[in-house]
Order: structure tokens, then C-alpha cells, then sequence
């Protein structure tokens, strides 16, 4: 195949050039940028950008968020900041073993992180913008303006777990009423029933396989944000006590360094689906949104309060990011390594306090006995 001389390249006009850029994705366009100077000249323009990040997110449609973007730097800088996933390299040099310590000594200060800090953080300079797709289709867009719930009175938000469900939360100005539905037109297997669906697993592998859930956290005040959801599930499970829910979970792992002792917690996104109808009814395989949730955990599995994961969320935005997601993957599986090893420890120091309250307690009633008769 002939290749056109340099110079035949050069002689094309930068519409041309233009024309072959807005086709591209944002990672191919980002490589193409390096190849010459018109390529890079030509990359820099916002609406390719725009255009980029409108595909990728289609909540970036809105013109809410459009402004918003614009103000924090523009579609360029977004697509940098969330096109990478936040990995955690760090999570396996941590002191598991110190994690469930609280230092008695511990000031106000040092327990709830920079008291300073804390006060130039507000609920209202969050804005999350969801996006959530099958089988690279999308079916759910939703922009969250602040954290709800976070003026309760005298301080709940901050000394309660920290919890965002964007169901009971969104927008109610479309039909479904913030419901999300999946249905055969969107790809989903036809399931006659479910004790059918129970052998075969094919709707469960179809929704593993097929859901993306896209999360991005938005701080207007340092104009920053990045994506804190993990793409694909990370795992999930179905719900047995009715059979007919799907749960999955998705998330990734955050620095808490200097908020709380375990210096890492994880940032978890539950997604849970209901089969509302089969084929075995007369229509077709239907499946509801029932929870989308986000909620902080540390080591030991407790929620996070609101004081506390406004800081960690403050943090993440700053976190280091990668495109490899084998490496969010390791990050997350290391997290919860080292979580099942704190897990264990702490049944086996429990077992043993135990074994010493029950070896004492004979004692004692021996030594009664033994005075008494």
C-alpha cells in the first residue's frame, strides 16, 4: 500500500485535518495530538472535546453541566481528570494491624481530621453527575446539585454515616420518576422464568457482564473532579431471599490519610435491579432499578460519617489516576485482602478473650466452691 510523501500530508487543510479528529475517541485523540503539530494544534479546540465527553458521558449534555465544566477548565481538562480511574498503590503498605486503633490521646482535631480544613468544605460544592449503561448503551443520566440531607439539624449530616442514594434523591422532572427499567429492547436475554433463570444464570452473566456505572464527583470551589465509580462491577450477587434482585457493586479505594487511622477506605456504589416481569407473563423480560447508592466504608466495614467523607472526598480529587484498569482491579483486591486479614485477627483476638473469660470464669466458681465447702 503507497504512502503519501510528507509533504502531500502537510498540503492538507486543516479542515480536513478536523474532520478526521472529531471521529476519533478521546484516547485516540490524545495520541493523535502527539504525531505532528497540526494534530496537536487542532486537538486543543473545546468542541472536539465537548464532543469527546458528551459521548462518554451524556450527562454532560445538559447545560447545567456544561457551564459547570467550562468553569472548572474546560472539556479537555474533564476528560483528563475522569477518563482515568483512581487506583491505590499504596494499599499493601499500610499497617493493617493498626487500623482498629484509636489513640486514647487522641485531640478533637486529630480524630475529625483539620478542623480548618473542614471549614472551607461545604456539602453544596459537590456535584455528582451518574451516568449508567448496558452494553455500551445508555439508560440513565442524573446530575446530583449538592449532597442531600446535609443542613439537618444541629450537625446530623456530619456525625451520621455519610449516604447517597440518587433514587430517592433525583430529579423528578422525567416520567419514570428517577426509576431506571431494562428490558429486551435494550439487550437483555429473553427469561421464560425464574426457576429457569436460577440453572442457567444467563440474565445475571448478561447484567455482569453488560452494566457501567460512571460516578463523578464535582468540586466547584477547587475545580476539580474525577471519577470515582470503577466502570464494570466490581462484584455482585443475587438477592436470594426473593430471587428476582440483582445486586452489584461497584467502587474503588480512597486515601484517608490523616482523616482516619486505617489511611485508606473504600468507596462503594451499590446497584441493585428487580425482575418485574418475564416472558412467562405475556411481556417481555423486564428489570427496575430498586437502589444506586454511594457510601464510604473503612477496614473494619463501618460507614464513614459526613464530616469525615467530605474530607476523603476532598482528597480523592487528587488521587492518583490510571487508565489501566487491571490496576484499579489489583488496587481493589488488595483493599479487600488485607481487609479479610483484619477480619480474622480480630475474630482470633476475640476467640482468645473468650477462651480467658470462660477459663476465669471457672476458676472463680471453683475458688467459691473450694471456700465454701
Amino acid at each position: 500500500m503507497a504512502v503519501a510523501p510528507a509533504e502531500s500530508i502537510a498540503s492538507l487543510s486543516n479542515d480536513l485535518f478536523y474532520d478526521i479528529l472529531r471521529r476519533l475517541d478521546g484516547l485516540t485523540l490524545a495520541c493523535a495530538a502527539c504525531t505532528c503539530t497540526s494534530f496537536c494544534s487542532i486537538s486543543k479546540e473545546e468542541i472536539l472535546w465537548e464532543n469527546v465527553c458528551s459521548s462518554m458521558w451524556p450527562s454532560t449534555n445538559r447545560e447545567d453541566v456544561k457551564i459547570l465544566i467550562s468553569f472548572i477548565g474546560g472539556f479537555r481538562k474533564f476528560y483528563a481528570d475522569c477518563f482515568p480511574l483512581i487506583v491505590m498503590k499504596e494499599v499493601g503498605e499500610y499497617q493493617w494491624n493498626r487500623y482498629h486503633e484509636y489513640p486514647d490521646d487522641w485531640t478533637e482535631a486529630e480524630y475529625y481530621g483539620d478542623m480548618n480544613e473542614l471549614e472551607s468544605i461545604s456539602p453544596s460544592d459537590f456535584v455528582s453527575i451518574v451516568d449508567i449503561k448496558f452494553k455500551e448503551k445508555p439508560i440513565c443520566s442524573k446530575v446530583l446539585w449538592g449532597i442531600p440531607n446535609s443542613n439537618g439539624y444541629n450537625g446530623w449530616f456530619y456525625n451520621c454515616p455519610f449516604r447517597i442514594d440518587l433514587l430517592s434523591c433525583a430529579d423528578r422532572d422525567d416520567n419514570n420518576d428517577g426509576v431506571v427499567t431494562l428490558s429486551v429492547s435494550d439487550g437483555l436475554p429473553p427469561i421464560t422464568s425464574m426457576e429457569r433463570e436460577k440453572k442457567d444464570g444467563k440474565l445475571w452473566r448478561e447484567l455482569r457482564d453488560g452494566l457501567l456505572l460512571s460516578w463523578i464527583i464535582v468540586n466547584k470551589k477547587i475545580k476539580q473532579s474525577a471519577n470515582l465509580a470503577s466502570w464494570s462491577p466490581l462484584d455482585g450477587q443475587r438477592h436470594w431471599p426473593t430471587d428476582k434482585d440483582f445486586v452489584f457493586r461497584f467502587g474503588s479505594v480512597l486515601s484517608a490519610k490523616d482523616v482516619l487511622p486505617s489511611q485508606v477506605v473504600q468507596c462503594i456504589f451499590i446497584m441493585k435491579f428487580r425482575v418485574v416481569h418475564t416472558e412467562q407473563e405475556g411481556v417481555q423480560t423486564t428489570l427496575r432499578s430498586t437502589e444506586l447508592s454511594m457510601q464510604l466504608e473503612d477496614m473494619e466495614g463501618a460507614h464513614v460519617n459526613g464530616r469525615k467523607s467530605l474530607l476523603i472526598l476532598k482528597k480523592a480529587l487528587s488521587c492518583r489516576r490510571s487508565t489501566n484498569y487491571s490496576e484499579v482491579l489489583e488496587s481493589c483486591l488488595a483493599y479487600s485482602k488485607m481487609q479479610n486479614m483484619l477480619k480474622e485477627e480480630k475474630i482470633r483476638n476475640e476467640s482468645r478473650i473468650d477462651t480467658i473469660c470462660i477459663l476465669s470464669s471457672i476458676v472463680a466458681i471453683m475458688t467459691f466452691w473450694y471456700y465454701v465447702l
